[in-house]
């Protein structure tokens, strides 16, 4: 399935399990397909006997299928069983960027992108060429430039029947982004006590996750605020 529709015309508004409602000011739903094409884990929501489960899963996602979520398994898994009945699920994917602290304790945060959906597996689900397709274009996105058959012997017949990949049908999607330092009062303020900054954990535009050196030390590639001279960003030494 493809589409030219910008993303913001996808989907219809947002009914109100789906909205966000804290910090509206972080609303990038418009991002979505975007945030979904990084993502590497989904945590998929279901009811399970009268029971709400969580699993975490690997996925594939493709802006020019922008409605279309596969999510990849054991085709004996419960998660597998609960999707062929046609029941709803929720799939949340974030990715980390930042640990955020400040000078004051309610405002210590973290700086994250996010995508919730909820939707339900697909009337016809894929048969064995569309899953080579589908988890040849998958292992591409985790693994970019590998090739099947240069670097991978392709999943045979057999082994793509033992596999289940499902796909949904997206119904609603909300995205939240947070970005920046701490903003707490005096977070920028270098005369005051304590401390206030970024330390980056994640796979953000550009840059590695930061790694902690063997046997204690500093924590390399950590962002203070609030040094001397003014409330510019300094890259320093946190003790951990």
């Amino acid at each position: 399935m493809t589409t030219s529709a910008t993303p913001e015309r996808l989907l219809p508004a947002l009914p109100a399990h789906a909205a966000i409602h804290a910090h509206p000011e972080r609303d990038r739903t418009a991002e979505a397909p975007a945030l979904l094409a990084a993502g590497l884990v989904a945590h998929v929501g279901f009811v399970d006997d009268g029971r709400p489960v969580v699993i975490p899963m690997t996925y594939h996602y493709a802006a020019n299928e922008p409605r279309r979520l596969y999510l990849h398994g054991g085709v004996n898994g419960r998660l597998m069983r609960h999707l062929a009945s046609g029941a709803p699920v929720c799939v949340g994917v974030t990715e980390l960027d930042d640990l955020v602290y400040s000078r004051t304790a309610l405002n210590h945060s973290v700086n994250y992108r996010s995508v919730v959906a909820y939707g339900r597996a697909t009337a016809v689900q894929p048969g064995l060429p569309e899953r080579e397709r589908v988890l040849t274009a998958m292992i591409a996105r985790y693994f970019p430039g590998r090739i099947p058959g240069r670097d991978y012997a392709p999943a045979p017949s057999a082994q793509l029947a033992a596999t289940a990949l499902v796909a949904l049908d997206i119904e609603e999607w909300s995205a939240k982004v947070r970005t920046g330092g701490p903003n707490g009062p005096g977070d920028l303020d270098p005369l005051l006590p304590g401390t206030a900054g970024v330390v980056p954990v994640g796979r953000g535009p550009g840059r590695e996750p930061a790694a902690a050196p063997r046997g204690g030390g500093w924590l390399p590639g950590t962002r203070e605020l609030g040094t001397p001279g003014g409330p510019s960003v300094a890259w320093c030494g946190v003790r951990w």
